[in-house]
């Protein structure tokens, strides 16, 4: 029975290898092949070519306005199955939920003050 377990255990390892080395074969075989025509690799922008730079860079401030989005989006997760536990957690849940939402404040009122939020 011991010799079966290490057998098993022997097995595994290639097994896991052996799914990976497969899988990325897959995609290699499945992946788009790149264009052939000139044509096909010019970059479209609704038809019109492009004048001018076409890199441009973004302002700062649209990365703070999508990293208080994340980081408020991920709270509300946090905080639903919360809610809908409530009854069932008691009264030290909801202070604990208290201070949270609280705590979100505090961060929400930084953001505020350095100006995250204003959108020039």
């Amino acid at each position: 029975m011991l010799q079966q377990d290490y057998l098993t255990l022997a097995v595994y390892p290639l097994v896991i290898i052996g799914f990976s080395v497969f899988v990325l074969a897959l995609a290699w075989v499945l992946r788009a092949k790149p264009p052939k025509t000139p044509l096909k690799q010019s970059a479209y922008e609704c038809g019109v070519p492009t004048r001018g730079e076409t890199w441009v860079r973004f302002r700062v401030a649209y990365y703070l306005y999508a990293l208080v989005f994340v980081v408020f989006d991920v709270e509300i997760i946090f905080l639903y199955p919360w809610a809908v536990a409530l009854k069932r957690l008691g009264l030290f849940a909801y202070i604990e939920a208290i201070i949270f939402i609280l705590i979100l404040l505090v961060a929400l009122g930084y953001a505020w003050k350095e100006g995250a939020l204003e959108w020039k």
